[in-house]
């Protein structure tokens, strides 16, 4: 087993998956972050939701909106729905894992909202119930996925990842997501 080669094929695979899927996505990432930048002018917020790494990325994402990004600036209006333990295993208890995110849209979204659903495999039932409870209720969705899946399908507004491995995926999204976050900030605060 040669170490080094594994490394600097990984890191081949991650890059080439960024860019092919950064390039692909062009029009969409600038589309999402004046959507975005819209929304929080307007006076209302972002609501990311996903599981496992993707439900760190929501956290991620959604911290750096609120505290910072890059540059010194008024705290912005995100909040990620895989946070409140208590909320989500009653949900999880009571009804179905399936309505975590859906129940927390439905109760804490409002129209003019961008929700914000993470699935590397684009299927994830609550991520789906979640966009559905959006859409319902007037509030624009954004889809991070892989190659697609049913998320793909039913978000307003969906960013894919051209690669097959959850790690490659989840590299990409994070990167899209850091690209919104910086031309956010341009649009609001150049």
């Amino acid at each position: 087993m040669d170490k080094k080669n594994i490394i600097l094929e990984i890191l081949n695979k991650s890059l080439e998956a960024k860019e092919i899927s950064i390039k692909n996505n062009m029009d969409r990432i600038i589309q999402a972050a004046d959507l975005i930048s819209e929304a929080i002018k307007s006076g209302h917020k972002i609501l990311f939701f996903g599981n496992g790494g993707s439900a760190a990325d929501a956290q991620h994402l959604a911290a750096e909106f609120v505290n910072r990004f890059k540059i010194e600036r008024t705290p912005l209006a995100a909040l990620a729905l895989t946070t409140d333990s208590s909320i989500i295993t009653s949900i999880g208890n009571d009804y179905h894992f399936d309505e975590i995110f859906s129940k927390q849209i439905m109760a804490l979204g409002q129209k003019g909202d961008i929700a914000i659903g993470i699935s590397t495999s684009g299927n994830s039932g609550n991520v789906l119930k979640a966009v559905n409870a959006a859409k319902i209720n007037g509030i624009f969705t954004i889809g991070f996925t892989g190659r697609g899946g049913k998320l793909a399908e039913i978000s307003d507004l969906t960013l894919t990842v051209t690669s097959d491995t959850t790690a490659r995926i989840q590299e990409v999204h994070i990167t899209i997501g850091h690209i919104i976050c910086d031309l956010v900030d341009r649009i609001l605060f150049s």
